[in-house]
């Protein structure tokens, strides 16, 4: 085998610590290396086109590129050798980038370390083989989790383009977070402007079908050829024949259920419809409060319905569908506030969270848009906002910036002050943060022309002191103790990931970062993907992020399944497993540990269990390679043989 090496300065990203030119010297030692060179930045266009004219010149039947992470730019490497007629898996890539220049600043050690990873990579090569990618049918669907603002503008985009789209939201109503809000900021337009549109185009699309209050029961199938089972949680109501006409709700005599649409500001009925845009509009029965449900009897929402769509017996239902892509948008839930005892937050009525503030300022909200103290329902002259409740916070296990919370206070400033001309409005904050369009210009707004009085610190306590809120703190800037006595308290809530992101995670089969977020493929050069090819990500299931940021990766979402299935025929990776038939003894250990459901039980033709890989599911992880106690199963493209070559290689040279 005639093998070439080419290792990357990146500008001074590696040169600076590597003395790449002697780590080029060092290749040309190794075994079949027949031309060594290093190059400014191998994976430019002239960078590619060196390895062109070497592959053509030399006769190379491999190559080895010693750069960056292969996550950046494996693929562009593997196109390039490919054109000038090498196969893409006789090539191999030493991350001498992050795995060496990033670590140290010695050069002398760098320099071995990186001809050390080189000669690894030159060992791996050698075991290599040419692998040919198989090509299967897709299906052209595309299923949508989650029907807030970024999973809407995905489906509309799809739809829009042609494909069919199956939507899935958990709540029975879409819209999510913005649904709740009453303005939205740098432009304090009316939210319900913005997105009750979508929604009705959602609704009566007719490349889209809604699966509300549903969630995901189980994910099979592989990218291309997805089976997804959906429950329909039983509203027991026949939406079928439900109208929303709400003559249910005017006579149901249970008025105990949390309104969750209003963040428990109130109560609600049992039997009810979460806002008056919501879609679809119909009825749900909460059946913990339900008096027909939890006792036997009552039934009177049965009996006013005209058109008899309440159905005590309704059970919950299982529906399979097939797609071809899935795309995450699951958003996020607010902080729990409680979490901050010495902020009273769930003891005090008149501490309450950004989110039950917004309700209040809202028209349709439980107040009718007036801003009431909770205690006594008097209008509050003196509001106190406090920023950074659940961001910024490694003690309490949210140490990252929620993004919007900076903005979304200065909005409600405003409004407050709207709403109460004569009213104080203090703010207390740690930074601002106003990094967005217009969004500078918008805190200078609330700060200069309405007088919101921002006071850098972090409130060390709040307490109840008669019928006034105590808000103890310390002025950073004057480096001073205050304390403000208010009438209502609004701790602005950072945003966490949605409840069972994790569940559903597993069932995706993707990752999660530390936080709790959809872990993306790769932050800067594949955003909206993940390592499980098919799945996309969109909106604040993958960070946190303000409406216009979620809107744009649910179109950017929207793009990545439009480019995927817009062909007829999918290429399948051949770096699956592959059972050696002769080896295998039918224990089925392979089977429970693979991830994917891609290995199955057959039988060889003398009737013997043996295991069998469906390659189009197999994604390549190799878990069932290290499960197999008689190492029957091996990965294609990482044999044993060459992970041991590599192994090798680097102990030869520690030695």
């Amino acid at each position: 085998m005639k093998i070439g090496v080419f290792v990357c300065l990146c500008g001074s990203n590696i040169a600076a610590t590597v003395d790449t030119e002697r780590v080029a010297e060092i290749a040309r030692s190794y075994p079949d290396v027949v031309f060594s060179k290093a190059e400014m930045y191998a994976c430019s266009e002239p960078g590619q086109e060196a390895i062109r004219e070497a592959i053509v010149e030399k006769g190379l039947e491999g190559v080895v590129v010693a750069s960056c992470s292969p996550r950046m730019h494996e693929t562009t490497f593997r196109r390039a050798v490919e054109r000038a007629g090498v196969n893409r898996y006789m090539f191999e890539m030493a991350n001498i980038r992050e795995h060496v220049s990033w670590v140290s600043l010695d050069r002398e050690v760098n320099t071995r370390k990186a001809a050390e990873l080189v000669r690894a990579a030159v060992e791996k090569l050698r075991l290599n083989r040419h692998l040919t990618p198989s090509k299967f049918e897709i299906n052209k669907r595309v299923m949508v989790i989650g029907g807030g603002v970024a999973g809407i503008q995905a489906a509309l985009d799809m739809a829009d383009g042609g494909l069919k789209v199956v939507m899935v939201e958990r709540e029975p109503s879409v819209g999510g977070k913005m649904a709740k809000l009453d303005k939205t900021f740098p432009t304090v337009d009316c939210s319900a402007c913005i997105l009750g549109p979508k929604m009705v185009d959602l609704a009566q699309h007719p490349n889209i079908t809604l699966h509300a209050f549903s969630e995901i029961e189980d994910v099979a199938g592989y990218v291309g050829n997805f089976a997804v089972t959906v429950r329909r949680k039983t509203p027991y109501v026949d939406w079928e024949r439900c109208t929303g006409c709400g003559l249910c709700m005017e006579k149901c005599p249970s008025r105990k259920s949390p309104d969750v649409f209003n963040e428990g500001l109130k109560p609600t009925t049992s039997i009810n419809i979460p806002f008056p845009q919501a879609i679809p509009k119909k009825a749900t029965i909460n059946p913990d409060t339900c008096i027909m449900l939890t006792k036997g009897k009552c039934g009177s929402c049965a009996k006013i319905c005209p058109t008899g769509a309440v159905d005590f017996e309704k059970q919950d239902e299982l529906v399979t569908e097939e797609v071809g892509a899935i795309i995450a948008a699951t958003g996020y839930d607010v902080f729990d506030h409680a979490k901050y005892e010495e902020y009273g937050g769930g003891r005090i009525p008149d501490v309450i969270t950004s989110m039950q503030y917004e309700r209040m300022l809202n028209a349709s909200g439980p107040t009718s848009g007036h801003v009431k103290r909770p205690s006594d329902g008097k209008e509050p002259k003196k509001v106190v906002f406090v920023q950074c409740v659940g961001s910024r916070d490694p003690s309490k296990g949210r140490p990252y910036c929620s993004g919007f919370c900076c903005m979304y206070t200065a909005k409600q400033a405003i409004l407050t002050k709207d709403h109460i001309p004569d009213a104080e409005v203090y703010t207390f904050y740690i930074d601002v943060r106003a990094p967005s369009k217009m969004y500078e210009e918008f805190y200078n707004r609330a700060r200069d022309e309405y007088g919101v009085r921002y006071l850098r610190g972090r409130p060390s306590r709040i307490y109840q002191d008669g019928d006034k809120v105590v808000v103890r703190s310390v002025d950073t800037l004057l480096q001073a103790q205050v304390e403000v006595e208010a009438d209502l308290v609004v701790l602005a809530v950072g945003g966490e990931h949605s409840r069972g992101a994790s569940e559903l995670a597993e069932k995706l089969r993707i990752s999660a970062d530390q936080n709790g977020f959809f872990m993306e493929s790769h932050p800067k050069l594949r955003p909206v993907e993940t390592n499980t090819a098919g799945v996309f990500l969109a909106g604040a299931c993958q960070g946190l992020k303000d409406i216009p940021t979620a809107v744009a990766q649910g179109t950017a979402a929207a793009a990545k399944a439009l480019v995927l299935l817009s062909r007829d025929m999918l290429e399948a990776d051949p770096q699956v497993a592959r059972v050696n038939q002769s080896r295998c003894i039918g224990c089925a250990k392979c089977v429970g540990v693979c991830p994917f459901q891609a290995i199955r039980m057959g039988k060889d033709r003398w009737g013997n269990p043996k295991a069998e890989v469906v390659e189009t599911m197999c994604q390549g992880c190799g878990v069932c390679n290290v499960a197999c106690m008689d190492k029957a199963i091996q990965l294609d493209h990482f044999t044993d043989d060459q992970i041991l070559a590599e192994v090798n290689a680097l102990c030869r040279e520690w030695t």
